[in-house]
């Protein structure tokens, strides 16, 4: 078992479509992970994405998280007060909220973060895409 790793949105959605755009490092990663996590903002992203068009899932969305949660063994950590905090105190390198969230989750629970957005590096933590 390796690292504990944590998913961003888009990493959770291309292992719910069986790999998508994730690489083969991203992959084994997960597959050899101690446990993967899945911030609750990224519910919240993907139900907005969905209510607006921008996504297209087989089933409503609320469903469809938790069933992709379920069947991948996927953890989840909830936004708290302290996750809350934090992503106010980033440098505004990266403007969107929900991965300023995320970026935040992985620094406080010293996490590898799963995605394909080279940004998140500028905050000092270490990503695999």
């Amino acid at each position: 078992m390796s690292e504990n790793l944590l998913l961003d949105t888009c990493g959770l959605i291309w292992l719910a479509m069986g790999g998508g755009e994730l690489s083969k490092i991203a992959l084994d990663s997960i597959e050899n992970a101690k446990n993967v996590y899945v911030s609750s903002i990224s519910a919240f992203e993907i139900s907005l994405k969905y209510n607006k068009g921008g996504i297209e899932l087989p089933c409503d969305p609320g469903r469809w998280y938790s069933e992709v949660m379920d069947s991948h063994d996927l953890l989840e950590i909830a936004i708290n007060g302290q996750i809350a905090v934090t992503s106010t105190k980033l440098p505004g390198i990266h403007t969107d909220l929900c991965d300023r969230f995320i970026i935040a989750t992985a620094q406080l629970n010293n996490l590898l973060i799963v995605t394909a957005d080279r940004q998140f590096e500028k905050y000092g933590i270490n990503i695999i895409s």
